[in-house]
C-alpha cells in the first residue's frame, strides 16, 4: 500500500470511481478464474464452475439494478444470453460456447482500446518533451478513457501534474498507478516528490523506503532521495533560524539585506558594484548570512542588473571587468561554501552556468584561480559533483581543465584535483566521450610528448585521471585505438634514460599504468606496438623503483599475449632469468605479473622453457608459488611446469619433492578458478608421463583416480 495521505476533504465522485475500479478489477479476476475453471480437465472442478456460472446467471436475472451499477466498460458479461430464458434453462454447453465468445469479444475490443490508449501516451509524450504539459495531461487523460487500468498513463499523468505544481493530483494518479501495480517504482519515485513538494517528509520517505523494498538494487536512487529530503528539510530550519536572528534585529543579519538592496540600485558605474559585492562578501560569515542571501534574492543580482551581466559576461575584460568578476567569484564562494542550497541555485542562473567553462578559458590567471576554486567546492563532495554533471555541459571540461597542466602554479594543481573527483562520476565519464577523439587526446598527446617542458606532477596526476577513466569501455577502446597516443606514450618511455628526477619517474609510473589499462583492449594497433613496447619494458627492469619494475612486469603481462614476436625477443633478451630473479624476491603483485608473463612465453617458446629449467633449479620458485594463496599465482604457475616439464631431465630433478602432493591438491580441489584444477592435473599428467617414478608417490597418495581424469586434458 502507498503511504497514507494526510486527512483531506475526498470528493463524492472520487470515492465512487475508486469503488467502480477495484469492483472491476474484481469481476476480471472472478471471470477469468470461472473460464479457466469451466475449461479445467478435472470434471469436479468444471461440474463446480458451471453450478457458479448458472447461479451467477440467477443473480444477474434478478437483480438487474445492483448489477448495473458494478458494470465497467468492456468487462460486462454479456447479459443477452439471460433474457431468453431463465438461468436454471440455459443449456451447459451452450452457456459455456456464449461465455467464451464473450471472453474473445471482450479480449479483442480490449486490444483495439490498449492500442488507441498506447497512440495516446505516446501524443501525451510528445506534448510533455515539448514543455506543454497541459497538452499532455489532456492525451493521457484521454487514454485512461480508452483503458482505466493503464499504469503508464496514471505515472506519465502524474508527472505532467508535478511540473504545473499540481501535488494533490499527482499524488492521487500515483495511487491508482499503484492499484494496477503494486510493485510500480516509479508511481513511489513521482509520489515522493509530490509530498516532499507539499513538505510532507514522513510520507516522501516512506514512499523512498518502498522502492528500496521493492527493488535493493535501486540503492543509488533512494541515497539520491533521501539526501533531497535531507537537504529541504535543512532549507526550511536554517531558514526559520535566519528569519528569527532578523526579527530579533541582529545587525549581521540585516547588513545582508541592506547591502542587497544597495547593489539593485541601477545604472552605477562598475566601481560602486566591485566594492559593494566586496562588502557583500565580508559580511557573509556564516550559515544564517548565506540563507539571507538567498531569500533576499541574491543569486539575481546578475539577471537584475544589466551593467554587472555585461561586466560578468564581457568576452575581453577590462581590469575593470576582471576586478568586478574576481569579486562576483569570491562572493560566490563565500555563500556557497558548504551550503549545498546555494551551491544549486548557483548553478540554475543561466549566466553563471553559461560563463563557467568561458571563465575557466579566460587566459586571466586570477579569474581562472577563483572559477577553479569556486569549483572545487563543488567537486569536493558527491552532491557538489551531482550538481555539476546535472546542470553543466561537461563535454569539453575535459580538455579545459587538462590544459592547466601547462600552468606551473597552483591552478595546475586545483585543476587536477577538479578533474579526479569528476572522473568519479559516472555521468562525467559518459559525457567525456563526446570531445574525447577530436579535442582531449590530440592535446593529451601534446602533453605527454612535451613531458619535459610541463608541470610534471600535473601531468602525472593527469596521465593518472586518463587512466581512471579507461574504466569506462567507450573511452578505453577509442584511446586503445589512438596510434598518436601510443606513439606518445613511447616517447615518454623513451626519455626516462635523459631524464631521472623524481618528479619525471612519477610522469614515468603514472603512463605505465595507463599503458595496462589500455591493454585490456585487442587490436592491431597494440600488435603493431607490441614489440617496441616490450623492449621499453625490458629496459625498465633495470630501474631502482620498485613500483616502476612492477608495472613494467605488468605491461609485459598485457601485451605478450597480443605479438609471438614480441615474446621471442624478451626471451631472447633474457627475460625469463630476470623474472625468476623478481620472482624471488617479488611480493604479491609482482609474482602475479611475473608469473603471468612467464606463462605467456613458456607457451609456445621452446628457449623460454629451456631458459626457466636452467634458472630455477629444482623448480624452487614455482612450487613456492604453487602454494600462494592467489588462485590466478598458482593457476599460472602450474601451466609454467606443465610446459616445462616437456625439458629433457626436467621431471627427473623433481623426484624426492613434494610437487605430487601439491599438484594432486590443486588437482583435486575446490579452486574459484577451474583453471586451476586443469592446470595442475596436466602437469601432473605430464610428470607422470615424463618420469613414471613419480607414479610411485601418486600411489602412495591414492591419486591414480584423479590422475586417470587428468588424462582428459593431457590429450586435448
Amino acid at each position: 500500500r502507498p503511504p497514507a495521505r494526510r486527512a483531506s476533504a475526498a470528493m463524492p465522485a472520487d470515492r465512487q470511481q475508486e469503488e467502480d475500479f477495484q469492483r472491476f478489477l474484481r469481476r476480471v479476476d472472478d471471470v477469468a478464474n470461472l473460464v479457466q475453471s469451466l475449461n479445467s480437465t478435472d470434471p469436479d472442478v468444471r461440474e463446480k464452475a458451471l453450478v457458479e456460472a448458472e447461479k451467477r446467471l440467477h443473480d444477474q436475472e434478478s437483480s438487474r439494478e445492483e448489477e448495473s451499477k458494478a458494470v465497467v466498460n468492456r468487462t460486462v458479461i454479456n447479459t443477452q444470453a439471460s433474457d431468453t430464458a431463465s438461468a436454471e434453462a440455459v443449456n451447459k454447453d451452450d452457456f459455456l460456447a456464449i461465455l467464451e465468445k464473450d471472453a474473445k469479444e471482450r479480449a479483442k475490443q480490449r486490444k483495439r482500446n490498449e492500442h488507441l490508449a498506447n497512440a495516446l501516451k505516446e501524443k501525451g509524450n510528445g506534448a510533455f518533451r515539448k514543455g506543454d504539459y497541459v497538452e499532455a495531461i489532456q492525451r493521457y487523460t484521454e487514454g485512461l478513457e480508452k483503458l482505466k487500468d493503464k499504469q503508464e498513463l496514471y505515472t506519465n499523468r502524474a508527472q505532467a501534474y508535478l511540473k504545473i505544481h499540481e501535488y494533490e493530483k499527482a499524488i492521487s494518479d500515483c495511487e491508482w498507478a499503484l492499484k494496477c501495480n503494486e510493485k510500480c517504482i516509479k508511481a513511489y519515485f513521482l509520489m515522493g516528490k509530490a509530498h516532499l513538494a507539499l513538505k510532507h517528509y514522513s510520507e516522501s520517505r516512506l514512499c523512498y523506503e518502498k522502492i528500496l523494498q521493492i527493488d535493493p538494487q535501486k540503492e543509488s536512487l533512494f541515497k539520491d532521495c533521501m539526501i533531497e529530503v535531507n537537504l529541504e528539510l535543512k532549507r526550511i530550519k536554517d531558514e526559520e533560524r535566519a528569519m528569527k536572528e532578523v526579527q530579533s534585529g541582529k545587525l549581521a543579519a540585516l547588513s545582508i539585506k541592506e547591502l542587497l538592496q544597495k547593489l539593485d540600485r541601477p545604472d552605477q558605474n562598475l566601481l560602486y558594484y566591485t566594492g559593494g559585492i566586496r562588502l557583500l562578501t565580508g559580511a557573509v560569515n556564516a550559515c544564517t548570512e548565506q540563507t539571507l542571501f538567498r531569500t533576499n534574492n541574491g543569486f539575481s543580482i546578475l539577471k537584475d542588473n544589466e551593467v554587472l551581466r555585461r561586466g560578468f559576461c564581457a568576452e575581453k575584460k577590462t581590469s575593470a571587468e576582471v576586478d568586478l568578476c574576481v569579486s562576483l567569484l569570491f562572493l560566490w564562494q563565500a555563500v556557497c561554501a558548504g551550503n549545498e542550497e546555494n551551491q544549486r541555485l548557483l548553478l540554475t542562473c543561466s549566466d553563471v552556468n553559461a560563463q563557467l567553462p568561458k571563465l575557466l578559458s579566460s587566459g586571466v590567471p586570477e579569474i581562472q584561480k577563483e572559477t577553479l576554486a569556486l569549483i572545487s567546492l563543488y567537486s569536493e563532495n558527491e552532491n557538489g559533483r551531482r550538481l555539476l554533471v546535472r546542470h553543466q555541459d561537461l563535454t569539453r571540461w575535459l580538455q579545459i581543465l587538462m590544459t592547466f597542466v601547462n600552468s606551473t602554479d597552483a591552478r595546475a594543481s586545483s585543476a587536477m584535483n577538479i578533474l579526479s573527483d569528476l572522473s568519479e562520476e559516472e555521468g562525467f565519464k559518459t559525457q567525456c566521450r563526446v570531445m574525447l577523439s577530436m579535442g582531449v587526446l590530440p592535446l593529451f598527446t601534446q602533453l605527454l610528448t612535451s613531458a619535459k617542458l610541463v608541470n610534471q606532477p600535473a601531468l602525472a596526476h593527469c596521465i593518472g585521471i586518463m587512466g581512471n577513466l579507461c574504466a569506462d569501455v567507450v573511452i578505453r577502446k577509442q584511446m586503445a585505438e589512438c596510434k598518436e597516443c601510443w606513439k606518445a606514450c613511447l616517447k615518454l618511455l623513451d626519455e626516462c634514460s635523459e631524464v631521472n628526477t623524481p618528479k619525471y619517474q612519477e610522469c614515468l609510473f603514472a603512463v605505465l599504468g595507463l599503458i595496462m589499462n589500455l591493454l585490456l583492449e585487442s587490436n592491431g594497433i597494440i600488435q603493431h606496438f607490441a614489440v617496441d613496447l616490450s623492449a621499453r619494458c625490458m629496459y625498465l627492469l633495470g630501474e631502482k623503483d620498485g613500483r616502476i619494475v612492477t608495472r613494467a612486469i605488468g605491461v609485459l603481462s598485457h601485451v605478450l599475449p597480443a605479438s609471438s614476436s614480441a615474446v621471442e625477443e624478451v626471451v631472447k633478451g633474457g627475460m625469463v632469468k630476470k623474472i625468476i630473479k623478481f620472482l624471488k624476491a617479488g611480493g604479491q603483485i609482482t609474482s602475479s605479473y611475473g608469473i603471468k608473463t612467464l606463462s605467456v612465453c613458456t607457451r609456445s617458446n621452446r628457449q623460454a622453457q629451456e631458459d626457466l629449467v636452467k634458472s630455477d633449479k629444482k623448480f624452487n620458485v614455482l612450487l613456492k608459488l604453487l602454494e600462494s594463496e592467489n588462485e590466478m599465482i598458482v593457476g599460472n604457475a602450474a601451466f609454467c611446469l606443465g610446459q616445462c616439464l616437456e625439458v629433457p631431465g626436467a621431471a627427473t630433478s623433481l623426484l624426492n619433492s613434494t610437487v605430487v602432493m601439491m599438484l594432486l591438491k590443486h588437482a583435486g580441489g575446490d579452486a574459484t578458478r577451474t583453471s586451476v584444477q586443469e592446470n595442475a592435473a596436466i602437469a601432473l599428467g605430464k610428470l607422470c608421463v615424463a618420469e613414471p617414478r613419480h607414479i610411485v608417490q601418486l600411489r602412495k597418495l591414492n591419486g591414480l583416480a584423479i590422475l586417470n581424469s587428468a588424462m582428459k586434458y593431457v590429450h586435448s
